[in-house]
C-alpha cells in the first residue's frame, strides 16, 4: 500500500508558472479524477508526481520516502506512468512494447503478459509494429505495457481520449476499478466519465487546486462553471447526473 502527496509544489517553465504551491495527499488506494481546462497543469502535475519532471521547489512522498530519493528503477516498479503522447525511439512491435513494459518486474510470468494482451483484445496484433497502429490501438498497447505489472500506483493522461466509445468505457472501467486495492490517478477531458466513474474529483485552474471532493458531492458545485467559464445544466438520470454546458458564461 502506497500512498502519494505533494507538499507546495512549485514549477515554472519559459516565465509562465505551472505549478503554484500545489500541495496534495493521496491514500494508498482509491480512483481519482483530475479536470479541469487546457493549461491547467493537469498533465504537469502527473509528470511530477511520476519523478518525470522535477518541481522547482516543494517535494513528493512515496510512502514515507522522498520521490526523488529513489532509482529510477524503483519508481518504475511502484508508479507506472501512462502519457498522453508517446514515441518509441525504435518502430517496435505490439509484444516487444508489452514485454519491455513487463521487464520491470523479475517476478512477471509469461501468463501475466498473455492475460494483458487479452484483456485489451491485443492477440492480433502482437506483431505488427507501433507506426502502424491507429491511435486507439496504441493507446490499447501503451496501458497493456504500464499494468502489465500491476504497479501500486497508476498516474495516467487522458488514456481514453484516442478510443471509440467501447474501448473508451472498457479502459476508465479498468482504471477505477483498480482503485479497489490499488490507486489510480487520471487525467479526464470528458467530465461526464469523471463524475460517473470516479470516486474523487479534483480539480485544477492555472497551477492550483480549485477543488478537490467526492464526485457526488464536488458535480453541484459552482466552481466547476466558473473554472470552465461556462454555465453547466445538472441533469439526473438512472445512471447518475450529466452536466451540459451552455455558452453563457456564470
Amino acid at each position: 500500500m502506497t500512498s502519494l502527496v505533494a507538499d507546495s509544489l512549485v514549477l515554472k517553465r519559459g516565465g509562465a508558472t505551472l505549478l503554484d504551491n500545489l500541495s496534495l495527499s493521496l491514500g494508498a488506494t482509491g480512483s481519482v479524477a483530475i479536470i479541469g481546462p487546457n493549461g491547467a497543469g493537469k498533465s504537469t502535475l502527473l509528470k511530477v508526481l511520476a519523478g518525470i519532471d522535477r518541481p522547482l521547489s516543494g517535494r513528493v512522498r512515496l510512502g514515507d520516502r522522498d520521490l526523488a530519493s529513489l532509482s529510477s528503477t524503483a519508481r518504475a516498479r511502484t508508479v507506472g506512468f501512462l502519457p498522453q503522447y508517446f514515441d518509441p525511439h525504435w518502430d517496435l512491435t505490439v509484444q516487444e512494447l508489452v514485454r519491455l513494459g513487463a521487464e520491470r518486474s523479475d517476478r512477471l510470468t509469461v501468463d501475466a503478459v498473455d492475460k494483458v494482451i487479452d484483456t485489451f483484445e491485443l492477440g492480433g496484433l502482437g506483431r505488427r509494429r507501433w507506426s502502424t497502429l491507429s491511435g486507439g490501438e496504441r493507446a490499447r498497447v501503451l496501458l497493456a505495457a504500464v499494468l502489465v505489472v500491476d504497479p501500486p500506483v497508476l498516474l495516467a493522461d487522458e488514456p481514453a481520449a484516442s478510443l471509440d466509445i467501447r474501448h473508451r468505457l472498457d479502459v476508465i472501467g479498468t482504471l477505477t476499478r483498480r482503485g479497489v486495492d490499488r490507486l489510480s490517478v487520471v487525467v479526464v477531458h470528458d467530465l461526464d466519465l469523471a463524475f460517473r466513474f470516479f470516486e474523487r474529483v479534483i480539480v485544477m485552474d492555472r497551477g492550483r487546486i480549485v477543488a478537490d471532493a467526492p464526485a457526488a458531492a464536488l458535480i453541484d458545485d459552482l466552481r466547476l462553471d466558473s473554472v470552465f467559464k461556462v454555465r453547466f445544466e445538472r441533469l439526473r438520470t438512472p445512471d447518475g447526473p450529466l452536466l451540459r454546458a451552455t455558452k453563457d458564461p456564470p
